[in-house]
């Protein structure tokens, strides 16, 4: 059992956005050792990195958790070591190998050397869980992980490919939050019936990370302290606590009040009059989640390449850009978000109602027609989704909106029975291929096909591009590989079922007494850890 926080503590972190320490009391001001954030973080299922997948679950990886390499968040298109010390790849392409930084330990006290880090490497193949293809993608697989991935020192790590990948690719995976080292000898000790001890660190914590799981309340709160044998520059608060807060209003509310130092989740109106606050401080970094609307290939209607190309027509992305976007994203027509390689800044598409029209008629639907969407009830999806039913219609295309919450419409998704789809999609790691891998590549449109990327999902089969993409990710030369995913892109913008919508840029609002606070490019860079209060 975890000893209990401080009343004053829980007072400033209770999870209710306005609950009171006691009856008829205000929330305290949160403590001078305390970061507290409001944050929506429902989509937390487990705080296992070799399960973890969700973009919340991910930040709290990033702060609790080491791995070989992160990210340069003030660059990401270049590494930093995190455990490594040093890291090369053989002649040939296929060997990697990595010299550990001496004398880590894991918050528990254990020593982190490369038995280790081969073990979590391992183990995130044999659990494979959601984001194990990461990691298996190289060729590691539950019968050969052992022998392709070991320890070779107590500091000497290597990795062995199937193939000559593009070392980038191989490198930017391992940043990932699936590459997370956890403490071998505390997870073997929670071990039941050869589990890996996943049914523990679902709910536990056993990494080495600045920051260490304190407790997850589902829905309600996440704490986080620091650890104190972080090997690095120790976090400067004692703790770091997420409340669960999902309103944008609410957040605004407590954090102009002082019950909160950081509001995560705000709409572009609470973000525009928080900026006139002099109490309040704005950041903000763009983000490699881009939102797209898809028109499954198996609707006769939509699968036609004129309506393909009318529906891109038909969002008015000066509008959104304007009004629903302001300051949380920018206009993004194109399937790779800006910061990563070879990501293009052409934007072709524009409102043309009459071109669209032209377009429809000559699919032979002069008179539109009629489909469904399926939205998540969440802004600013379901404000996009409106305006493009209203331009839409004046094109003769009746569109019908279907809402549901995020797991409704996401299950009928990867089902492809839908029409239309309007949704996100978030790098999993700092390389081209993340998003390549999902939209321009399906190796199988087959219902039962075991890899189902986006492509998949709205049964676009494209044999040629699923090769350029496969070519693209072995491409050594960057120059090359640019060019490649430049090409890819050019044709996806022209024959896609992809209408591609904005990339998010994330705003933080804070009080003006916290210092140090940077947003990274991906969730897993938020780092708290850096953060200060005066």
């Amino acid at each position: 059992m975890l000893p209990l926080f401080s009343r004053r503590v829980l007072c400033a972190t209770a999870a209710a956005a306005m609950l009171a320490c006691s009856a008829g009391a205000a929330l305290a001001a949160t403590p001078k050792d305390t970061l507290v954030l409001a944050f929506g973080f429902d989509d937390i299922i487990t705080m296992d990195p070799a399960e973890a997948f969700e973009l919340s679950a991910g930040e709290i990886m990033g702060n609790t958790y080491d791995r070989l390499l992160r990210l340069d968040v003030n660059d990401p298109s270049k590494l930093v070591g995190d455990v490594a010390k040093s890291w090369n790849v053989s002649a040939d392409g296929k060997t990697y190998t990595f010299e550990l930084k001496p004398g880590i330990k894991f918050a528990s006290g254990n020593p982190l050397t490369a038995e280790e880090v081969a073990y979590s490497l391992q183990r995130a193949v044999l659990l494979d869980k959601s984001p194990a293809f990461i990691l298996t993608q190289f060729g590691f697989s539950k019968a050969n992980v052992k022998d392709k991935i070991k320890a070779t020192g107590p500091t000497t790590l290597t990795l062995e490919t199937d193939k000559a990948y593009a070392p980038t690719f191989v490198f930017n995976c391992l940043t990932a939050n699936v590459a997370s080292i956890v403490d071998m000898k505390l997870v073997q000790s929670k071990e039941v019936n050869g589990d890996w001890g996943y049914a523990w660190l679902k709910t536990n914590y056993a990494g080495s990370g600045p920051l260490k799981l304190r407790e997850w309340r589902a829905n309600e709160i996440v704490a986080l302290e620091r650890n104190d044998n972080y090997y690095g520059t120790k976090a400067k608060l004692a703790r770091v606590i997420y409340r669960h807060v999902k309103e944008s209003a609410t957040q605004r509310l407590l954090l102009e009040k002082g019950d909160i130092d950081i509001a995560r989740n705000l709409s572009p109106q609470d973000i525009a009059a928080l900026s006139a606050n002099k109490d309040v401080k704005l950041t903000s970094t763009p983000k490699g989640t881009v939102y797209y609307i898809s028109l499954n290939q198996k609707n006769p209607n939509l699968a036609k390449p004129e309506v393909r190309e009318a529906m891109k027509y038909l969002i008015d992305y000066g509008a959104i850009g304007d009004t629903l976007i302001k300051n949380i994203g920018v206009i993004n027509q194109n399937f790779l978000p800006q910061g990563l390689l070879g990501a293009s800044k052409d934007r072709p598409y524009k409102l043309d109602v009459a071109k669209a029209k032209a377009l429809l008629a000559k699919a032979g639907l002069p008179n539109g027609f009629k489909v469904t969407i399926d939205m998540r009830t969440i802004q600013p999806v379901q404000g996009i989704t409106e305006a493009f039913q209203q331009t839409a219609k004046q094109a003769g295309i009746d569109i019908e909106i279907i809402p549901g919450d995020g797991k409704q419409t996401l299950t009928k998704y990867r089902a492809r029975t839908h029409d239309m789809y309007i949704g996100q999609w978030g790098a999993d790691y700092w390389d081209p291929h993340s998003n390549a891998d999902t939209f321009t590549r399906n190796p199988d449109n087959a219902d039962d096909a075991k890899a189902k990327p986006l492509a998949w999902r709205n049964a676009w089969e494209i044999p040629e591009l699923t090769k350029q993409s496969d070519a693209a990710v072995l491409e050594r030369d960057a120059g090359k590989r640019k060019k490649m995913y430049e090409d890819l892109q050019a044709e996806f913008r022209k024959t896609s079922p992809f209408v591609m919508l904005y990339q998010q840029t994330e705003v933080a609002a804070y009080r003006n007494n916290v210092d140090g606070l940077k947003l990274g490019p991906t969730f897993d860079s938020n780092y708290m850890f850096n953060a200060s209060k005066r």
